[in-house]
């Protein structure tokens, strides 16, 4: 049954004529309460991810459920109709589960706030907000098992639930939650910064409404929407071809042995719609490497591309949403069946705009990205110390981010914009470890007119022995270049004891014991490069060889010669760009480097490791529709 909305005032919002001046401050004014929900957050939550890296996504929508400022689209039109309960003023929900919200949050470890808005008596607007805990139980410290294969070996799961109830607050519901966790004070001081952000939101929202009038209110969100409609309908008929266009991208393996796994999506236009087909995406893994990829919220990472690529003065709502369609197989890595692990859905999840970058450029090159986005890599280490404390570390890395059409990829950056590293003082304060090398890695970011973003090296060294886990992946299949850009190069992680000997440690691994003075080098990988490498000005590369970027071996890669201290040499640059040029064959559309079967075969030599296993599904076929 849908939820129902208990209201003590059923008079019907009026619609009103917004002029342009009021509905640019109520549009600059919901921007600034999002931010200042962000704001809130980070200054009240305790967990690293949350604090000091925004590991969270905040949501304004409208009176009906529908985003008007936020990250993620909004989740609360599938919850309405999913949630057997009543919804009234002094109510607030909170729940963890992905399979009771369809995928909104996409692992059990996104704990979500979400507050209806009542004023005098009409539900007017709600505002959300999700954040990553650094443990919710489970079987591994982190809570996010590589090796899980159901999603009850991934911590407590909370269905949709009032922790707030009239106005009373639901204690014992919060004892019981924060009782299955290794780090409750966190999680404790995370979900109050949930819900601190939710109610500064809600402040905002009635204030405005007081300011400008209720009804001035609902119809300038209403005019925001349509705004974007309008907008969207136009860029998709101008970005969007009548004609099917296919791309693919593999998840490098399941952290079980088992890999690539293929994500496959097919786009056209119908009329005003677009299709997004997912139809040739492999079955779900019995691993953890599942994305339970909800509708909507595939639907906003397309409007967000299509906006930051074609037309970034686009405000980006929910508004659009019915000229969008998505089709995603039952059974299929994007929408496994429950109870499939899903703790470890970040690989899928970042390869996904890869995807778009592949699809959206075919028809416009000049407007295509190169891959890189592709994952988002994860470090945890746990133990206690020797006064007896128990540590636990839950760290996000970055990698390379792709070569654009409008330059260089940044180098070790975050795949959401809002987010921040660690600083290594906080790890070092607070973490029995110190960072000896915080670095980007020359020429890991593939080659071209615009340069890849290079991935980066992060030196630990551990000063109590422990356990610790890694979640990466482009360490088999490399992020590709376009339009005669050339592959970034893989991620990789060694392990190296005191006594000196290193060892190659997969890019997904599990409760890997180490030792005080065990050191790990941890390297991500490299964005790929965008358009012709001999395209690049000389002068350009020996400044980055000053700067590190590039070595004077990898400048040649652009047909640049200059020594190790960046001096160029100009006639040997000339002469060398030359012969490439008639030497080389017509440049792709993308450079994908070497096959599948030509990775497999020399995946030993390359990566250290052993290439992973073709998957089989025997069990997991995926229903026919």
């Amino acid at each position: 049954m849908p939820a129902t909305i208990i209201q003590t005032n059923d008079t019907p919002f009026e619609t009103k004529t917004i002029d342009p001046v009021s509905l640019d401050i109520i549009e600059n004014a919901l921007r600034n309460a999002r931010i200042e929900m962000d704001a809130t957050l980070v200054r009240t939550a305790m967990s690293p991810g949350i604090r000091e890296q925004g590991d969270a996504f905040p949501l304004i929508a409208d009176h009906l459920g529908r985003m008007i400022v936020g990250q993620f689209g909004s989740f609360i039109g599938g919850f309405l109709e999913g949630f057997d309960g009543t919804l009234e003023d002094g109510d607030m929900i909170f729940l963890s589960d992905p399979y009771s919200v369809g995928g909104a949050i996409s692992h059990c470890n996104d704990w979500l706030v979400l507050l209806p808005v009542f004023k005098d008596g009409r539900l007017l607007a709600y505002t959300a907000m999700f954040g990553h805990q650094s443990d919710i139980g489970g079987k591994v410290p982190g809570s996010m098992p590589i090796d899980a294969t159901n999603i009850f070996q991934e911590g407590v799961r909370i269905p949709p639930v009032k922790i707030w109830k009239k106005g009373v607050y639901n204690e014992d519901l919060v004892k019981l939650v924060l009782h299955q966790s290794r780090t409750p004070a966190w999680c404790a001081a995370d979900l109050n910064a949930l819900i601190a952000s939710c109610r500064v939101a809600a402040r905002r929202v009635i204030e405005m409404s007081e300011r400008f009038g209720v009804d001035t209110y609902v119809s300038a969100t209403q005019e925001l929407l349509a705004r974007n409609h309008r907008a969207m309908k136009v860029l998709l008929s101008q970005a969007i071809s009548e004609e099917p266009v296919s791309f693919e991208d593999y998840i490098c393996d399941d952290g079980m042995g088992y890999g690539p796994y293929k994500l496959k999506c097919t786009m056209w236009r119908d009329g005003d719609k677009v299709i997004l087909d997912f139809d040739g995406t492999d079955p779900q893994s019995q691993a953890s490497i599942n994305f339970l990829l909800n509708e909507n919220m595939f639907k906003m990472f397309f409007g967000i591309y299509m906006i930051m690529v074609f037309d970034p003065q686009i405000l980006f709502n929910d508004g659009f949403y019915d000229l969008i369609e998505v089709r995603i197989p039952e059974g299929s890595l994007l929408k496994p069946r429950y109870p499939a692990a899903l703790s470890g859905r970040t690989h899928a999840l970042g390869r996904i705009f890869d995807i778009l970058g592949g699809l959206l450029g075919q028809k416009t090159p000049e407007f295509l990205n190169a891959a890189g986005f592709s994952s988002s890599p994860h470090l945890f280490y746990a133990g206690t110390d020797r006064q007896g404390e128990w540590f636990q570390l839950f760290q996000i890395g970055f990698g390379g981010i792709p070569g654009r059409p409008m330059g260089d990829g940044p180098d070790g950056h975050s795949l959401w914009p809002g987010f921040t590293n660690v600083p290594n003082e906080f790890l070092e304060r607070y973490f029995p470890l110190v960072i000896e090398r915080y670095e980007t890695v020359p020429d890991s970011g593939g080659a071209g007119l615009h340069r890849g973003g290079n991935g980066i090296i992060m030196t630990y060294r551990f000063l109590e022995p422990g356990v610790i886990a890694i979640h990466d992946d482009r360490w088999f299949v490399p992020p590709w270049g376009v339009n005669g850009g050339k592959p970034g190069a893989r991620a990789r992680k060694i392990l190296e004891k005191p006594d000196g000997t290193q060892s190659i440690v997969g890019n997904k691994v599990e409760d890997l014991a180490i030792e005080a003075g065990d050191v790990l080098h941890f390297i991500t990988w490299g964005g790929g490069g965008w358009g012709d490498p001999l395209e690049r000005a000389p002068e350009l590369v020996a400044k980055e060889i000053r700067q590190g970027l590039v070595t004077s071996e990898g400048a040649k890669a652009y047909g640049v010669i200059a020594d190790a201290d960046g001096v160029l040499d100009a006639a040997a640059t000339e002469a060398l760009r030359t012969q490439m040029r008639s030497e080389r064959p017509d440049l792709p559309l993308f450079d994908y480097g070497p096959s599948i079967e030509q990775l497999r075969a020399n995946c030993l030599a390359e990566t250290g490791l052993p290439a992973p296993i073709q998957p089989r599904w025997a069990h997991h076929a995926i229903a026919a529709e």
